[in-house]
């Protein structure tokens, strides 16, 4: 007999890990298409794209960052620790922010790199889950601010964006020469 967790574990193992799109990619930089189809298969992506961040150690990713034109971002800030933490964003919208806080901001796309980005401090989301359910969720602090990070993503714009020129600039040429010796 196996216990709930072996199972779960089992279940985990089969999910595909997809590798993350790194900077550079077009369909980072590309507004992404609406989800229109909820059925099976989307459910199946979005368990596909918790595992896939969860291996790169990452509390939200985008379907962009895996390669895929759709409007859609899961996001865990508890890492996979708390499994009603998990949250589908299917079609984004924020609707209502409050307040401002600069603080540390990385993304699994241009990984190794960090900057300061002033983001709402509260937030508003209006999403669909992955059966197509809407719902709306008030948020702050991380939470926040990976809903504003995710719906970036969804929107073709990455968080060196918000960076100042002289930052955005030097991370970009770090990045050409990992590319010249094949790092990236």
């Amino acid at each position: 007999m196996t216990s709930d967790s072996t199972i779960n574990a089992q279940v985990r193992k089969a999910r595909k890990i997809y590798p993350i799109v790194k900077y550079g990619n077009p369909v980072l930089e590309a507004p992404t298409q609406p989800v229109t189809k909820f059925d099976a298969e989307l459910e199946e992506l979005c368990q596909d794209m918790f595992e896939s961040m969860y291996a790169a150690q990452g509390v939200g990713l985008a379907a962009t960052q895996i390669g895929r034109n759709l409007r859609l971002a899961v996001v865990d800030v508890t890492t996979g620790k708390t499994p009603e933490a998990r949250i589908v964003l299917a079609n984004p919208q924020i609707i209502h922010t409050e307040g401002e806080v600069r603080e540390e901001e990385g993304c699994l796309s241009v990984p190794g790199f960090r900057g300061y980005v002033l983001r709402p401090q509260f937030v508003t989301i209006r999403a669909q889950d992955a059966k197509g359910q809407t719902f709306e969720m008030r948020s702050e602090g991380l939470l926040a601010r990976a809903f504003c990070h995710e719906t970036d993503h969804l929107d073709g714009v990455l968080f060196i964006q918000h960076l100042s020129l002289i930052k955005r600039d030097l991370i970009k040429r770090k990045i050409r020469k990992l590319r010249k010796r094949g790092e990236w």
